[in-house]
């Protein structure tokens, strides 16, 4: 059994990386995805006369205003829904059906006079920075990807064979310790003595989450573990265990093999000695 103020002693602040903060990659994607439209909706920036200048681009492409909804930094798959100046509850999208109404919303959300003033120069890079702000909020949807990653990189650079999301329908072996349940598991690896099932996350912050984990899996482990030949794995860190160090200190007691970030490295010299 690890040690519990050991354990606790040596958790992380966080596991990002600065490439972590933002995904640039899907910040271009959408913006690519939107840039022709974007760029003819530049023709608004600088228009005194906001409603006619709808009108003319309507008439050149009634469908370039189907994109405004990101000028506010709403996503279209959002279907967000907004009072209207007359009190009529509505789909953010529907302002987008006609000039009459794509003038409206550039007035009640406040771009109309933005445009008029150039407060915005361009609209593509306009985009990007409201795409990188929305990737921003949904880093918390990462955090376990970023630890999954973190692990493997570490698994990668010690030269450990591995094999990720796998299910445990694989291994027959479990069935009679499983049962019905099906289990996927975040890592596999093999040894010439032992098949280890790997589970892996981060907690920077408290909550009921914690103690659902730390007791599902102090359930798991057992039943993996009365497999000859099979060792569950948990690979968990983050400061957020500090407030939940009972239900911690309880899964230590029944799981034999948990490991954080810093201590990862008995777990790998061990692997090591066995491949």
């Amino acid at each position: 059994m690890a040690d519990i103020n050991s354990f606790l002693s040596a958790l992380k602040e966080t596991h990002y990386s600065l490439g972590d903060y933002v995904d640039f990659n899907k910040v271009k994607e959408h913006i690519e995805a939107i840039s022709i439209k974007l760029n003819q909706l530049n023709y608004l920036i600088g228009q005194e006369d906001v409603d006619a200048a709808v009108a003319r681009l309507w008439a050149e492409n009634p469908k370039v205003f189907s994109v405004l909804d990101i000028l506010i930094a709403i996503r279209k798959e959002d279907n967000k829904k907004t009072i209207s100046s007359d009190g009529i509850v509505r789909l953010v999208s529907d302002y987008f059906n006609s000039p009459q109404q794509v003038s409206a919303f550039l007035k009640e959300s406040g771009l109309a006079e933005i445009f008029q003033a150039k407060q915005i120069k361009n609209l593509v890079d306009y985009v990007f920075g409201i795409e990188v702000g929305l990737d921003t909020n949904a880093r918390k949807n990462r955090g376990g990807k970023i630890m999954e990653r973190l692990v493997a990189n570490l698994f990668t650079a010690n030269s450990i064979t591995f094999a990720s999301q796998v299910n445990s329908s694989q291994f027959p072996e479990l069935l009679n310790a499983l049962g019905a349940d099906k289990k996927r598991f975040d890592f596999h690896i093999s040894t010439r003595n032992k098949q280890y099932l790997i589970e892996v996350n981060f907690y920077t912050s408290s909550g009921s989450k914690l103690n659902e984990v730390a007791r599902a899996y102090t359930e798991l482990a057992p039943r993996i573990n009365s497999v000859p030949g099979f060792e569950f794995v948990w690979i968990t860190d983050g400061t957020g265990w500090e407030s939940a160090s009972n239900k911690l200190e309880e899964a230590l007691a029944h799981i034999p093999s948990v490991y954080n970030l810093t201590t990862i490295f008995d777990f790998i010299n061990l692997i090591k000695d066995n491949q």
